[in-house]
């Protein structure tokens, strides 16, 4: 049997002494930030050498309140990084069959595959999903997974989730990963669905400590659902699944949401900046717009394999290559960069153009 592969972006995907700058993984520019770094140099020794606290109690509290009050502490599920909720949700309600759009992240489509569960894709259209499509998939299947802003194509009208929410049958859950919305511009106005969980209790909404906050290496995120969902997920948590010092840099994170706003400022000039000048004098290469912290690069010569080999032997520079985007449009001519501060996207700039042709 084919065991499907999921492959992601990271120094470690690569030999990790090329890479300078890792433009492949999509987190927070400024890193994780000083205050949260200063009370874990403080807190180590004490929480190294105790058990975490399994239930995650203050890390639960802190994000009902950095969420208003919106829900309480019972609809949260805390998970070492997403990506194991996301493995939680599957053992949870999956069975059969799932509808997944395409491209997106590859995790849904690893984690339901190791249940068994046959994949329907729904391709996306210029940023577009077919509603009676999903409908039309979704009648045999047990769950059906949307990420917005999508991973690598951005952000969703958030009235179409609306639409397809209200008319998908109630026997189906729905995972809805907002693990970029944090960085969305906020003129774009972006709504997440975690005021919809008490009404609708097929919904789980998944969120990232990791990427909002710079916390990639302790692996943090969380997924809220109404009480009666969040507790059949629970149930396939392990023990401990959230180290201390995780656990502590989520609280203290989301007590410094000056550090998000710092980088949201940045994404928002940056990326403009680097959307301007790689379509305005490059030949080469196209820049898609976008709403969060990466975009796509499109080269017009060369396959995105090469581009990425030249970038990171040449220039020590990582992208993330989209060859393996199950129906991204001209995958193999494309790449996806994260926004990171402005040295560094002058850097990349400056490589693509020394191959400009």
């Amino acid at each position: 049997m084919i065991q499907y592969s999921c492959t992601h972006g990271g120094i470690y995907t690569v030999n990790p002494s090329l890479v300078r700058i890792d433009f492949s993984s999509n987190i927070n520019p400024l890193g994780i930030s000083r205050k949260v770094l200063n009370v874990l140099r403080k807190k180590l020794p004490r929480i190294s050498s105790i058990y975490p606290d399994n239930e995650h109690t203050a890390l639960r509290k802190k994000i009902v309140d950095y969420l208003d009050g919106q829900i309480s502490p019972e609809s949260i599920n805390i998970g070492n990084g997403a990506t194991e909720l996301i493995y939680n949700f599957v053992r949870t309600f999956v069975r059969n069959q799932v509808v997944i759009q395409s491209p997106t992240f590859c995790e849904y489509e690893t984690a339901a595959r190791k249940v068994g569960a046959k994949i329907k894709h729904v391709a996306i259209n210029t940023r577009q999903l077919d509603i009676e499509r999903v409908l039309e998939k979704s009648k045999n299947s047990d769950a059906i997974f949307f990420c917005n802003p999508n991973n690598p194509t951005g952000l969703f009208s958030y009235g179409i989730f609306e639409k397809l929410v209200e008319k998908i049958d109630k026997s189906k859950m729905i995972l809805i990963d907002e693990s970029f919305i944090e960085f969305v511009d906020e003129d774009k106005h972006p709504r997440s669905f975690i005021e919809k969980v008490n009404e609708f209790q097929n919904i789980v909404v998944l969120r990232s400590l990791t990427k909002s906050f710079g916390l990639a290496g302790l692996r943090l995120g969380y997924c809220v659902s109404h009480p009666n969902i969040a507790s059949r997920i629970l149930c396939n948590k392990i023990t401990w699944n959230v180290n201390g010092l995780a656990q502590l840099a989520g609280v203290t994170a989301l007590d410094n949401l000056s550090h998000l706003r710092a980088a949201k400022k940045i994404i928002k000039s940056e990326r403009e900046l680097m959307y301007s000048r790689i379509n305005n004098n490059l030949s080469s290469f196209s820049a898609s717009k976008s709403d969060v912290n990466f975009y796509l690069i499109k080269s017009h010569h060369v396959s995105s394999k090469k581009l990425g080999d030249f970038l990171l032997e040449k220039k020590g520079i990582l992208v993330r290559d989209c060859s393996n985007f199950t129906g991204l449009k001209d995958k193999n001519m494309s790449i996806r960069v994260a926004v990171k501060t402005h040295s560094e996207n002058l850097e990349l700039f400056d490589s693509l153009e020394s191959i400009d042709k």
